[in-house]
């Protein structure tokens, strides 16, 4: 049902609230450039819009956010603006940690862990060691991250499995190809969000992303703010959500 005048983003958002918003959080240089501010300084409050963005699902009440913070294709920008990425990733897993884990933050991250600095592999470790128990917000980094390499990284588990006569390939369904993707136990996005005006996925949970509501925000990542997240699960409280059905259908599970 559309939000009527009279209705606040929160309120409905209250209604017909996502159980997992993802966020493709693009547009730092596009921000640092038109306020004509170097790239570094656009990345750098990026970092401070995932606070926000966090504090944010966990005060309205969103059980799992996932965030794209790095893609396996992100490699090939400059070296030095590589560098700075890495260098303000380990700063905000160093200073934020410690209040993830008191608000009871669970943190996983799916990606490529091969090749990475042994510092910052040792940190995303730590994130994930140390958050493991959790039972607050489940917070899902995607950090040198690509979708198709999941799903090859899938179909190659399962091969193996099928070459070794542990695994007979006609069993092979949507739940059981789905529980080796990165993140199984993560339901498929509900909501997933794009800024910056771009309307692309960009090799991100292509598998998981099949009945998710789109939302495309033409403000870059920096501005993205709690009034911002209440607009994009606005837009999502006022679509009819039919999986393929002609209404009021159940989707289809990944995982089982």
């Amino acid at each position: 049902m559309p939000t009527s005048p009279t209705e606040s983003p929160t309120s409905t958002a209250s209604r017909r609230s996502p159980q997992h918003v993802a966020i493709i959080m693009d547009g730092n240089g596009r921000w640092a450039q038109a306020r004509g501010l170097p790239r570094f300084e656009g990345h750098r409050r990026g970092v401070e819009a995932v606070r926000g963005a966090v504090r944010s699902a966990i005060a309205l009440g969103i059980p799992y956010l996932t965030i794209y913070s790095f893609s396996s294709e992100n490699w090939s920008r400059p070296a030095e603006e590589v560098a700075m990425l890495m260098g303000l990733l380990r700063r905000w897993l160093r200073n934020d940690l410690a209040e993830l884990h008191g608000a009871e933050v669970k943190v996983r991250v799916i990606g490529q862990r091969a090749g990475l600095a042994p510092d910052i592999a040792a940190l995303l470790d730590e994130a994930e060691s140390l958050t493991r128990a959790n039972h607050g917000l489940n917070l899902t980094v995607a950090f040198n991250y690509g979708a198709r390499q999941e799903i090859v990284e899938a179909a190659r588990s399962l091969a193996r499995e099928a070459a070794q006569g542990r695994l007979d390939p006609a069993r092979i369904d949507i739940e059981i190809f789905a529980s080796r993707l990165g993140a199984p136990d993560v339901p498929d996005p509900d909501l997933i969000i794009r800024t910056s005006g771009e309307q692309r996925l960009s090799n991100f949970l292509l598998w998981q992303a099949a009945y998710a509501e789109l939302v495309f925000l033409s403000i870059h990542w920096p501005d993205f703010d709690r009034a911002a997240f209440e607009s994009a699960l606005a837009q999502f409280a006022g679509r009819e959500r039919r999986f393929g059905g002609a209404g009021g259908a159940t989707p289809v599970k990944s995982v089982s």
